[in-house]
């Protein structure tokens, strides 16, 4: 256990973060997503788990990585087949977070998001089994933070 980390955070989404770099990107998805179909081509082939829903998972993650500020919008979720403009509930709890961390929401088909999916450092499954409780995060960098002293 640390000491400021939620103890729903495993050591192993801590240190895929910590690998990440700017501009790497996080799926993170809901119980029905073919998560380990897709994560054996990724850099993190493990799927990681994360005993919260959607809303939970995002806001701890986003509690410790920056969102990318050099793009139109950092997160991107899945379309609802046949109704693309409908906002599924498990996105609906998520706006504000993704607003609170200096970014917005942007949607594409489910194939699309499939390979965007594809494209990810790493997959993040939730206990979630709303459908369309899936978002894929781009991480930013840390801001300058006053010289530190060797």
């Amino acid at each position: 256990m640390l000491r400021g980390i939620d103890p729903r955070i495993s050591p192993e989404l801590l240190y895929v973060l910590a690998q990440m770099g700017h501009g790497d990107d996080l799926a993170i998805v809901d119980r029905n997503f073919p998560a380990a179909a897709l994560a054996r081509h990724l850099p993190c082939k493990q799927v990681l788990q994360i005993g919260a829903r959607l809303q939970g998972a995002v806001q701890l993650v986003t509690s410790l990585m920056p969102l990318d500020t050099f793009v139109p919008a950092a997160a991107t979720t899945m379309q609802v087949v046949d109704n693309p403009e409908l906002v599924p509930e498990p996105v609906a709890e998520i706006i504000p977070l993704i607003e609170k961390a200096g970014s917005d929401l942007q949607s594409v088909d489910r194939f699309g998001f499939y390979d965007l999916t594809r494209s990810s450092f790493a997959i993040l499954q939730t206990i979630d089994t709303r459908p369309y409780g899936n978002v894929i995060l781009k991480k930013g960098v840390l801001p300058v933070l006053a010289a530190t002293p060797q």
